[in-house]
């Protein structure tokens, strides 16, 4: 697979979001089955893997440590800091928490759940606004000094907060939720970015597999998955959504592609800069969105995908609204 740069920083262009390995879709996967599906997006050539302290917690960097401990000197493992979790017991409280002390508490527990020595690219995973994100960019920068960290990352910042922490120690990536359905980060973060040198990372590439075109109104989706809960997957939302799903289809039929290859190959034509990392439990779904990479869209293609997503409004919001109050701060 070709390479893309966050920043100073060389990953296969489509990376590889390991959330779904956690509990977040409902009940975790067999553990061996989880291992060879993340070594088979390796074989594939997927060297950028996404992984968080807050998936658990803590239970998926484990795995995702375990997972790619033979191949540690052929990948980049990304991980997050930033949620009130307890580094004692594992036990989350509401809010977040990026100051310095428990940054470093965090940054010290993720090494030994990943048995790596120094994290390739740390996010702070939503913005703290307790705490000056010149202090944060600081910690960063010294745990970065001592060897611990080589790259700084921010999840869904806003513009003029990465602008502020870039001042303080290079971001190198900002990760946020971006797809056909989902695109906030475009008027600001995305032009910041292009300017200051940042890579983009987009989470939930595939709208949370809605984008894939495998889930319709009438698809079942149990209580213990976070789309339950979720205003897009309401069914009069899901049922408002579907010409998206209808215009991927087409696009798709044209290109031979599937539809998810068209999300993906759409988010790799915006910039050069942007590296999605879909996230899938399946080793046939991974090879199918490396596949996107080979998907040619020509400047004709997005014109006619800008024209009709114009006429497509989208319902729902991207996430439950005690969510989404963590983002673009």
């Amino acid at each position: 697979m070709k390479q893309r740069n966050l920043g100073s920083l060389a990953v296969s262009e489509i990376g590889f979001g390991t959330m779904s390995f956690a509990s977040t879709y409902g009940a975790s996967p067999d553990h061996a089955e989880a291992i060879r599906v993340i070594r088979g997006a390796h074989d594939l050539g997927v060297t950028f893997f996404d992984t968080a302290e807050a998936y658990g917690p803590w239970s998926n960097e484990e795995l995702v440590g375990e997972a790619l401990r033979p191949l540690r000197d052929q990948v980049v493992i990304a991980t997050k800091f930033g949620f009130n979790i307890d580094p004692a017991t594992g036990e989350r409280s509401a809010g977040v928490n990026s100051r310095p002390d428990h940054v470093r508490q965090v940054v010290d527990g993720s090494l030994k759940r990943l048995n790596i020595e120094t994290i390739d690219l740390l996010y702070q995973h939503r913005v703290d606004p307790a705490v000056p994100i010149e202090d944060v960019a600081g910690t960063v920068r010294d745990l970065i000094a001592e060897g611990k960290v080589k790259h700084f990352g921010l999840s869904e910042a806003a513009a003029g907060t990465i602008r502020r922490a870039h001042a303080v120690q290079p971001v190198t990536a900002i990760q946020s939720e971006y797809s056909l359905w989902t695109r906030e980060p475009e008027p600001e973060v995305l032009p910041l970015c292009a300017e200051l040198g940042i890579g983009f990372v987009p989470w939930s590439p595939l709208g949370a597999g809605y984008l894939t075109g495998k889930i319709d109104p009438s698809t079942p989706i149990d209580s213990s998955d976070f789309r339950a809960g979720s205003p897009r997957f309401t069914p009069e939302a899901r049922t408002a959504n579907q010409a998206l799903v209808d215009l991927l289809n087409r696009i798709a039929t044209e290109k031979h592609a599937t539809p998810a290859q068209i999300a993906l190959g759409w988010l790799l034509a915006r910039a050069p800069f942007i590296v999605p990392i879909p996230g899938t439990r399946r080793l046939d779904r991974v090879q199918e969105n490396v596949g996107a990479a080979d998907v040619v869209l020509t400047g004709d293609d997005l014109e006619t995908i800008e024209g009709a997503l114009a006429a497509i409004d989208i319902k729902g919001e991207r996430l439950p609204a005690a969510i989404l109050q963590l983002s673009y701060r």
